[in-house]
């Protein structure tokens, strides 16, 4: 052991002593957590909710509220179910039948308040192989998504081999949507454990060593999953936030234990400190770093709270749930556990493990030859970056289509069969609510519009209201139906609204074109602030925001080529829809500056706490790369592991995230952290860590050495 004094250590350095040297209070309190929200874990799955894609302020949510209290539920929310035989009619006995069960089945359901049958000339086709079921809703969004579940199995054996019976309509969609989404995840994080334990062996070289990240990211992933069972008993938690939640907590927390364990191994083995003085040094050190990069992550998702959908902002929730076990669990139980293990933590070691080399030989003569050659270096991967990005400008977005149900469930079968029937914009309907006396103009409004193929009389309802229903000339997720909606409600009488789920799905949209820029703007900003109060010099902050957003731009404009354009559809195994989701853009942009703001912590941690040693910008930069290289290629090869694994997923938005965030940890890795930040340092030089005199008397002291 070394006789050299252990140095006085900072906040989280003297956590992680304390817990080091009560480790018993340590894991009693977490075997208590563990057990805790471990009991209501199981119980989140089916408490999650399957809807909530919607702009809660919009003026479809609110016709979809008139529309349910004051016609019998029959709004955006409703079942829809379509009866269908290619070679029998309506009036058969077979078609009959199959009509008269479907309705049975419906009405038994206390989430169906009562079931319209077909009517001529409206829900029933002209060659009368088509009829439609439309089963009033007596619940939310969130319950007929559920309802859906548990019907669409009995309804769809209701028909018969000559007549087929399928529960379609928004409802339908996304309790379809749900299961295959959940059964392709699950694929997806069963595929990425083993490929992530043999990549933390090949790391780490310990199988001890290897374990610690996987035992940690268990433990956050039933706390988050407890936690989020909670959450749903005060409001709804989208299905999604699980699925996102479990990813990150995978990604991350694999990502944070490998930074602490290297370090660890590097000072209890190369600096001979003893267990509980390697795990103080390891904390201040790497554990700063790691604290504040999950306050990015939670910075970054913060901003997503701001869109008024209440998927989008429990998704990040869920997230930032996830991010906060496993930051505390890196924090007090990781550190606990190393000086317990001490010198146990390499057993297993393989051939080729360096213990205590916490310096990357490799990686620093690679630093060396980017500080003698920066431009030969750092211009090319400085113009891939930028041609990739340029296909972002010409990025399109919209509402996810039926194409993101497998081309195999009864909600999607019903819906072609519905656009065949009835025509291409049938299946998303409009619904035009208002008082009574401005409905006959309305009438006259919406089939006077070149963008509706036909609208109904008007339907009497509760209070004074009455509906008319509008079928658009294109499909529910077009910009064109988009923009007879917004040129309706322009010509519409005051007082009178559209909604219905296309509606509802335009107006999602609108508020994401809204949204996006804002978010964006904020993770930019605090992003910085917090990348200046970390490093303490405004241009090493501003390297960390710019580089950052090079990557995400790159990561977007492959993401265009590919779901946009369709480069690899069929190797990928989906159909384009010809954009990207309209989601996509405000959360993956905040999902992937959270990461990369990950690596460009630890390599600018590292560099730092060899500027405050030195005061010499190549040993810094040098010697950032030789001591944060070897983990943050580690690290990326991991998280590029699991977010690939999502690429083989069934439905269509799983393979977006995937894709999407794999080839951003990708390029920010190799390209930006490994490359293109170094190049930066070693350009502007000392003046990288200047510090105005001004901005030294308010920021905090934050230093990640000794």
């Amino acid at each position: 052991m070394s006789d050299d004094p252990m140095p006085e250590v900072g906040p989280i350095g003297r956590l992680g002593r304390w817990s080091a040297t009560h480790v018993k209070w340590v894991v009693a309190a977490w075997v208590v957590i563990a057990l805790g929200l471990g009991f209501l874990a199981p119980r989140v799955e089916t408490s999650l909710s399957g809807a909530g894609w919607e702009d809660t302020g919009s003026q479809s949510v609110a016709a979809r509220q008139l529309i349910q209290n004051n016609f019998a539920g029959n709004s955006a929310n409703a079942l829809m179910v379509v009866v269908h035989s290619p070679d029998q009619q309506v009036s058969s006995p077979a078609f009959q039948s199959a009509i008269a069960d479907a309705t049975r089945t419906l009405e038994a359901d206390g989430a169906v308040t009562g079931v319209a049958p077909p009517m001529p000339g409206q829900t029933i086709s002209r060659d009368g192989h088509t009829a439609i079921l439309m089963a009033g809703a007596a619940d939310n969004a969130t319950e007929m998504v559920r309802a859906a579940d548990r019907l669409k199995a009995p309804l769809q054996a209701d028909g018969s081999e000559e007549v087929s019976v399928y529960l379609t309509g928004a409802s339908g969609m996304w309790s379809d949507f749900n299961e295959a989404n959940r059964s392709a995840m699950l694929k997806s994080e069963l595929l990425s454990w083993p490929v992530t334990l043999a990549i933390l062996v090949l790391a780490f070289g310990a199988l001890v060593a290897a374990g610690l990240p996987l035992l940690l990211t268990i433990l956050g992933l039933v706390a988050t999953a407890g936690a989020l069972y909670l959450t749903t008993l005060a409001f709804d938690v989208s299905i999604w936030a699980m699925n996102f939640a479990l990813m990150f907590a995978l990604a991350l927390g694999i990502d944070y234990a490998l930074f602490i364990v290297v370090r660890f191994r590097g000072s209890l083995f190369g600096s001979g400190r003893k267990p509980v003085d390697a795990v103080a040094e390891t904390m201040d050190t790497a554990g700063k770093a790691v604290l504040f990069s999950g306050l990015t992550v939670l910075i970054s998702l913060s901003a997503v709270m701001i869109v008024p959908s209440p998927a989008f902002r429990s998704m990040a929730l869920g997230i930032m749930i996830s991010v906060v076990f496993i930051l505390l669990a890196t924090l007090t139980l990781l550190p606990a556990v190393l000086a317990k293990l001490g010198p146990r933590v390499d057993k297993g070691t393989l051939k080729w493990a360096h213990s205590g080399d916490h310096r990357s030989k490799r990686f620093e003569r690679w630093g060396r030859k980017l500080w003698s050659r920066p431009v030969l270096f750092g211009l090319p991967a400085l113009i891939v970056l930028l041609v990739l990005a340029i296909p972002v400008f010409g990025l399109k977005t919209g509402m996810p289509s039926i194409a993101v149900v497998p081309a195999d469930d009864g909600s999607r079968q019903g819906y072609e069969l519905v656009s065949e029937a009835f025509g291409e914009g049938a299946p998303g309907t409009l619904q035009i609510v208002g008082p009574a006396g401005e409905m006959a103009s309305a009438q006259r409004i919406a089939a006077s519009d070149a963008g509706i193929a036909a609208a109904m009389p008007p339907m009497q309802g509760g209070d004074g209201l009455a509906m008319v229903q509008a079928i658009p000339t294109t499909g529910p997720s077009t910009t064109e139906t988009a923009e007879t909606i917004e040129r309706l409600r322009a010509q519409l009488p005051a007082g009178v609204l559209i909604g219905g789920a296309a509606a509802e799905q335009a107006d999602l949209s609108a508020a994401l074109s809204t949204y996006t820029p804002i978010v964006i703007g904020i993770v930019l900003v605090l992003g910085f602030l917090l990348l200046l109060v970390a490093f303490q010099a405004p241009v090493v902050a501003a390297i960390g925001v710019v580089t950052n957003l090079l990557a995400v731009g790159a990561a977007f404009g492959v993401a265009r080529l590919i779901f946009q354009d369709g480069w690899g559809a069929d190797l990928l195994g989906f159909e384009p829809q010809g954009f990207l989701d309209a989601w996509g853009p405000v959360f993956f942009f905040a999902m992937i500056f959270a990461i990369s703001m990950d690596y460009t912590v630890f390599l600018l941690s590292s560099a730092r706490e060899h500027w405050d040693r030195s005061h010499d910008p190549r040993d810094a930069m040098v010697a950032g790369m030789a001591h944060s290289g070897r983990v943050i290629l580690a690290a990326a090869a991991v998280m590029v592991a699991v977010f690939f694994t999502f690429a083989l997923s069934g439905p269509l938005p799983p393979k977006e995230m995937g894709i999407i965030l794999g080839v951003a940890v990708l390029l920010d890795a190799f390209l930006v952290r490994l490359l293109l930040v170094p190049v930066a340092l070693r350009l502007v030089g000392k003046w990288a860590w200047w510090q105005p005199k001004w901005l030294d008397r308010i920021l905090p002291d934050v230093r990640f050495g000794h």
